[in-house]
């Protein structure tokens, strides 16, 4: 399903805070992705905000998937037509309605307005639209009374 312009222009935006640099530059596999390093790079005026960030092992990394243009309501996980057909919020397709994107990456280091890490499948020139720390006990479900199922 095509993005209609209606769908672009609704009232909720954001403005990237960074931008991905990454080795792939098209699709690749998320397994893939994941084991290479890649950098976060914030916008200067952003840096102030990664003060603490260094003494993080995790951080949630919410991003855009800039090179999805059409999203689909229904798929087969894995673009694979051998698994049974699921709603997109199903799954973890690249191909959603709102095309954004959360994926939790270990830091290897910060420097200035740069995170470098490991674990992010995202592209290069993905643009960043929030860094939070991972937490165990607020991100995963069973945890400091998070629901599990």
């Amino acid at each position: 399903m095509a993005r209609t312009d209606n769908e672009k222009d609704t009232a909720v935006t954001f403005t990237p805070i960074g931008v991905v640099e990454s080795e792939f530059d098209g699709y690749a596999s998320s397994d893939e992705m994941r084991k290479r390093p890649s950098r976060i790079v914030l916008r200067p005026e952003m840096a102030p905000g990664l003060m603490g960030l260094e003494n993080e092992t995790y951080i949630l990394v919410l991003f855009n998937l800039h090179r999805a243009t059409e999203y689909e309501l229904q798929l087969h996980p894995g673009h694979n037509p051998a698994n049974p057909l699921r709603g997109v919020f199903a799954t973890r397709s690249q191909y959603r309605p709102n095309a954004i994107a959360a994926t939790v990456a270990e830091i290897v280091s910060v420097e200035d307005n740069v995170i470098n890490v490991t674990g992010l499948d995202a592209q290069d020139g993905s643009p960043v639209l929030d860094i939070k720390p991972f937490r165990s006990g607020f991100d995963q479900p069973g945890q400091a009374g998070q629901p599990t199922g």
